[in-house]
């Protein structure tokens, strides 16, 4: 089974060598039939150029602003029989890529598998309200799963889709620029397959988001689109505020 590790990037030139760098270790200590895509989203900083100059890594140039929109570009321009979505601040651990293979391996009918954000930036009380905040979601997408049928669970950022299944949904919203794009895909995809949610697969991350605006105005945010998305097709908030700053 190939795997495509898709991250997209917009003026990510801060971060986008140490993301590409913990794939690369990732990958080393478990070689496996693999490839990197970076997809440079509207770029106007070296993001593209630091990312072609790291070994065995594809960048690909989408120049309309959005993350559905990249994540879209990302899985044409891959071939792996399941893709990666990946954000260009993750760190990934060593045990992710076979963990996410030898599941999708042996379980036939799952068509997308996620886990959660370990910020791992932000203050030690800030990360328990965080996981806190991830079980309460958790048993909500349960519940809502079991009753109504729909409010399947993916973290952007962090979760692979089978491309058979991404296929036969008619692929990515890119209407959809920010929140609500792994929802959406999340409600699609549970209608062809299951639809997976584990805390054994954390990711190492960047919490800047929280960091500027605030663990409960960002929550919220989080949480009115997840619902909004999940029981009407679409997020409430259609416009986004962007933290790859200098000072991050």
């Amino acid at each position: 089974m190939r795997i495509s590790l898709v991250i997209a990037a917009h003026n990510e030139e801060a971060r986008i060598a140490d993301c590409i760098a913990s794939i690369q270790r990732a990958l080393e200590m478990h070689p496996s039939n693999a490839e990197i895509v970076v997809v440079a989203n509207a770029c106007t900083d070296k993001t593209a150029e630091i990312a072609r100059g790291m070994r065995g890594v594809r960048v690909v140039e989408e120049p309309k602003k959005g993350l559905s929109q990249a994540r879209s570009t990302g899985f044409t321009a891959s071939d792996g029989d399941i893709v990666a979505n990946l954000d260009a601040d993750i760190h990934m651990s060593s045990a992710w890529i076979p963990f996410v293979l030898n599941v999708f391996a042996t379980t036939p009918n799952l068509v997308a598998l996620s886990g959660p954000y370990i910020y791992h930036d932000l203050p030690g009380l800030t990360q328990w309200f965080v996981k806190l905040f991830y079980a309460a979601a958790y048993i909500n997408s349960r519940i809502s799963m079991t009753l109504l049928g729909t409010g399947a669970m993916l973290q952007g950022g962090n979760f692979v889709v089978r491309r058979s299944a991404m296929e036969k949904i008619g692929g990515y919203n890119t209407s959809i620029t920010f929140y609500g794009e792994d929802t959406d895909i999340a409600r699609r995809l549970m209608k062809v397959g299951e639809v997976r949610w584990t805390f054994k697969l954390p990711m190492r991350t960047s919490g800047r988001r929280f960091a500027e605006e605030g663990l409960l105005r960002t929550g919220f945010y989080y949480t009115i689109n997840y619902l909004s998305t999940s029981f009407s097709g679409s997020p409430v908030t259609k416009t986004h505020e962007d933290v790859r700053t200098e000072k991050n």
